[in-house]
């Protein structure tokens, strides 16, 4: 719905090579950039309640995030009243969800610094943007020079450089802090293992980082409160876009529980296929397994009745082929061992049951060839013929058949995450206060469709004609 100076991506964990321990691994460095760490999020919490101030976003909120949308969207939820329902309520499935995982995350001292890293961010992108928006084409924080880093730190002969030491030693502590928390939150999101440490390199081009986003910072929030009229707007942009980006954060820890808390087991497969047994008729299908037996007895060629009967398109067409089978290679076990039990020539007395349904397996021929780790493994050629057991869930027609217990699988988890996410958002309840949506005129649609546009290709310029010898005209 907005043009937010993050991106969900720049949010979730990015890695970056680290070498630690002889091992190269990764690092994850949230939004790609730098914070330090302060009181500000405790200050926040008692502002904002056990919620986290998730739990609502006001009519000032909601048109500071869309004053620079596509006009597109917006003129779409002005004059359909679904799709902005539509907008809403996955905005406040977000919000809920962050509401309920700051109440059982938030307290954890690396998440409070992570939220208080986005509110920094989020402000000191927005005002490099703001104060650079006529500058032309740059890298974030492209203009921040190396002598203001060094003054940061309290280093070299620039202006501002001369800090006190007590001021020069929170600095570099803070940006201690900062490591150490990027490298927890790497650790727990199993990006790198627990005795890995980043290299020396990594930590200089983090210092410069972490300097560029205070610095920034400072100069917004001066400017903020030296002209709080003239940056009013800005100031209401940056909160509800920090408070966005700490809802993303927040709701993908969440969404790391909802697995654990959806998880199906074995028994409730088994009972949903118990209590569904129309979703697939294996007896029907073993039977009918058993008369192509029959009829392979009597006979009949195995190719032409894969072409007829079988279930597997991938192979149907080939008369139930696949060639050059390497053991091991990814067949279905109880299929392969059943295959390469055979002689070639021979095929299988009796249907052969896998997660894909019922098999009749012809085993064409056997041979041996050495596989990438440098060992001998067979090979094989085998014809089968499917009565799959396969389910295609109806509510996608056009997806791909699973296995029968799989689906049950995949079904229940899905009902399970409905149910979890259903009841945390009615115990996490959101307000979205009624809000003006901006016209949107006929001329900014234009636009817009001019700079979707792609460039026209230039015209070909003209080929020069050959010169043919005659003697040219006198005038």
């Amino acid at each position: 719905m907005s043009s937010s100076p993050t991106t969900t991506n720049e949010i979730a964990a990015k890695a970056a090579p680290t070498k630690g321990s002889g091992t190269t691994v990764k690092i994850v460095i949230l939004l790609a950039v730098v914070v330090g760490i302060g009181a500000a999020l405790t200050a926040w919490k008692v502002m904002h309640g056990g919620a986290g101030g998730f739990d609502r976003i006001t009519k000032a909120e909601m048109e500071a995030l869309i004053k620079d949308a596509n006009p597109m969207i917006l003129k779409r939820m002005a004059e359909d009243p679904q799709a902005k329902e539509q907008q809403l309520e996955s905005l406040k499935e977000l919000m809920s969800l962050a509401s309920a995982a700051y109440k059982e995350f938030g307290s954890d001292p690396v998440n409070q610094r992570a939220l208080e890293f986005i509110d920094t961010v989020t402000l000191a992108r927005l005002y490099d943007r703001e104060k650079h928006k006529d500058a032309g084409q740059m890298p974030p924080f492209g203009f921040i020079t190396e002598d203001q880093i060094k003054a940061f730190y309290g280093e070299g002969q620039a202006e501002g450089s001369v800090i006190s030491t007590g001021e020069k030693n929170m600095r570099e502590q803070l940006f201690k802090q900062f490591v150490d928390t990027q490298l927890e939150l790497a650790k727990r999101t199993g990006n790198v293992q627990n005795e890995v440490k980043p290299s020396d390199e990594e930590i200089a081009e983090l210092k410069k980082e972490f300097a560029k986003v205070k610095i920034y910072e400072a100069e917004a929030r001066e400017k903020m409160v030296a002209e709080p009229d003239t940056w009013k707007d800005f100031s209401a942009k940056a909160s509800v876009q920090a408070k966005l980006q700490k809802a993303n954060f927040l709701a993908r820890l969440y969404q790391e529980s909802l697995a654990e808390k959806a998880a199906v087991t074995d028994e409730e497969v088994q009972k949903y296929l118990a209590d569904n047994p129309t979703l697939v008729n294996t007896a029907e299908k073993k039977a009918k397994a058993e008369e192509i037996v029959k009829r392979l007895g009597a006979g009949e060629d195995f190719a032409a009745i894969a072409k007829e009967l079988s279930e597997d398109p991938g192979s149907k067409n080939n008369g139930g082929l696949y060639e050059n089978v390497t053991e091991g290679g990814g067949f279905d076990p109880k299929f392969e061992a059943a295959a390469l039990a055979l002689e070639p020539g021979q095929y299988t007395q009796a249907p052969v049951e896998t997660q894909f349904g019922y098999h009749i397996i012809k085993l064409e021929k056997k041979n041996e060839a050495k596989g990438a780790d440098g060992n001998i493994k067979q090979t094989y050629d085998v014809r089968h013929i499917l009565l799959s057991t396969q389910v295609t869930d109806p509510e996608n027609p056009m997806g791909r058949p699973m296995p029968a217990e799989q689906y049950a699988r995949v079904k229940l988890q899905d009902d399970k995450e409905k149910a979890v996410l259903e009841a945390v958002k009615q115990k996490n309840p959101v307000v979205i206060e009624d809000f003006e949506i901006p016209t949107v005129s006929d001329t900014q649609i234009e636009d817009l469709m001019k700079q979707q546009m792609p460039p026209a290709a230039p015209e070909p310029e003209p080929t020069p004609k050959a010169e043919t010898g005659k003697p040219k005209k006198k005038k």
